[in-house]
């Protein structure tokens, strides 16, 4: 049994050796056959790229030669039209070159025949030279003086002549002029001041608002005041509650604001309804209207004046100026006050008169703006006109209408005289002379206090005043201190409308003589 089993092991293991080998050699064979194929495959892509490789090298020759056989014939097309260009050129120097040849013989010619007259104007006058040389020696010989004595003696005669007569005339000229010139704008002044009648109207810092009853009191204040704080806060007024009764006064130095405020309260009491809510809703209103207004004054003062083509903006400060005061006269009626006598003097001198209407009307616009930017309203209207791109003679005319600058125009001048005329009417504003000049003086007195100050000037209608201080005694550090140290007495001891400028001015001058 166990021979039988062994015998059955080996027969597997032998059959699997030899199946094992028969295997082998037959992927051998199979191996080799592959190999042979490939090596075949590959002799052959070889040999067909390499034709390949040969015909692209011949197109590529090909298209070489094509593309250098078109850059010479495009060669020789430049090079043929750049000889024609240098032949025309060529012909056009020399039809150049005979040209100035012939002009050349002309001048030639020109110069003999001056030449000649040359020669001839020398011998005449030397024959006239002789004449002369003559004449003198005869008239010397007769008058028993030389030529020179003779002169002198002429020329001092009619030099004391001409002078007695020069001074005779300039004289009685400056006297003509002078008279005539009193004359004249007196006659100038009064016409226009007849011709242009205007209403002036006091306004003060305050607005009053009749009330139906005394009751309207605490609804306006509001619970523990929460309704006057809201109406305060929106139109930044303060509202006034007092015994008075029947009445609320409102208080602002900004005349819009407080037309604002008057019309929002004037709707909430009407209205009935007075809470947080509805007061801002009707300041809302109330501006729109106010704005409204404004816009509409502004073009009613242009309508009024003939003066057009004014920037929107400008309109819009115009219309501004209604709700301002200066000295209690409306600045919007004195603007068109100003602009209607500019007017007026300038048709009777001759000159342009809508640009002296245009300057008038827009003299004071810097007075819409003076409590929202600092500087003088002078110099804030200057720089409006030029931002809203007014001409210069308008500009000039505004930023010298109170001598901060030199008067350019004739309508400049007419401006300043008609801005004076129309504040110097009786009631135009509030403020005596007297009081005026007070303050002027006052001005100039606490300036000159201070140790170091030489001189000192109020201009600007008393909104400025410049100091001229002693270089030896103030340095430039110690000139800021000082401004600072008057602007504070100032604010003491003065009362005055707007504000005050301080300007200190330090200069330092070196003399020498050339001997």
């Amino acid at each position: 049994m166990r021979i039988i089993v062994v015998e059955i092991v080996l027969s597997v293991v032998l059959a699997v050796v030899v199946g094992a080998g028969a295997g082998y050699w037959t992927r051998k064979k199979t191996a080799e056959s592959q190999i042979g194929s490939a090596e075949e495959a590959a002799k052959k892509i070889i040999v067909d790229a390499e034709r390949v490789g040969e015909a692209k090298k011949k197109e590529a020759l090909l298209e070489a030669k094509e593309d250098i056989h078109k850059l010479r014939l495009e060669l020789d097309r430049d090079t043929k039209e750049r000889r024609v260009e240098l032949q025309r050129l060529e012909r056009r120097l020399m039809q150049k070159e005979e040209n100035l040849d012939r002009k050349i013989d002309s001048l030639e010619k020109k110069e003999d025949i001056i030449n000649k007259k040359e020669v001839e104007l020398d011998k005449s006058q030397e024959e006239i030279h002789e004449i002369h040389e003559k004449q003198m020696a005869e008239l010397e010989r007769i008058s028993s003086l030389t030529s020179e004595e003779a002169r002198t003696m002429l020329l001092a005669n009619a030099e004391e002549e001409i002078k007695h007569e020069t001074a005779m005339m300039i004289k009685d000229l400056e006297q003509q002029a002078k008279e005539e010139a009193d004359k004249r704008a007196r006659n100038i002044i009064s016409l226009a001041i007849q011709r242009c009648a205007a209403d002036h109207v006091a306004e003060t810092t305050v607005s009053v608002v009749a009330l139906p009853n005394d009751e309207m009191k605490g609804r306006i204040i509001g619970r523990e005041g929460r309704n006057i704080r809201t109406l305060e806060t929106l139109t930044g007024i303060d509202l006034i509650i007092d015994d008075t009764p029947e009445a609320v006064i409102l208080s602002g130095f900004d005349p819009v604001r407080r037309e604002v405020a008057r019309i929002a309260l004037e709707k909430l009491i009407t209205d009935g309804r007075i809470h947080p809510a509805r007061i801002e809703e009707m300041v809302e209103k109330a501006q729109k209207e106010v704005e409204q207004r404004i816009k509409e004054a502004g073009e009613q003062a242009t309508f009024e004046t003939g003066v057009h083509g004014l920037h929107p903006e400008i309109v819009k400060l115009l219309g501004r100026l209604k709700y301002r005061t200066s000295y209690g006269q409306n600045v919007l009626n004195h603007s068109i006050e100003v602009s209607h006598l500019a007017g007026v003097m300038a048709a009777e001198l001759g000159v342009d008169v809508m640009l002296a209407k245009r300057a008038g009307l827009l003299h004071d616009l810097g007075k819409a703006v003076d409590h929202e930017v600092e500087g003088p309203h002078v110099t804030i209207g200057a720089d409006l006109a030029k931002k809203y791109r007014e001409s210069a003679e308008v500009i000039n005319a505004i930023a010298a209408h109170h001598g901060d600058e030199e008067a350019k125009t004739v309508q400049a001048v007419l401006v300043a005289a008609a801005d004076a005329v129309s504040a110097a009417r009786p009631g135009a504003r509030r403020e005596s002379l007297e009081s005026y000049l007070k303050r002027l003086t006052r001005l100039e007195e606490i300036a000159e206090s201070f140790d170091g100050v030489d001189r000192s000037f109020a201009i600007q209608a008393g909104r400025e005043i410049r100091i001229m201080v002693k270089p030896d005694k103030i340095d430039d550090i110690t000139s800021v201190g000082l401004a600072r140290d008057i602007v504070k007495k100032i604010e003491s001891e003065l009362e005055y409308p707007g504000q005050i400028r301080v300007t200190v001015i330090r200069e330092t001058r070196a003399v020498d003589y050339a001997k």
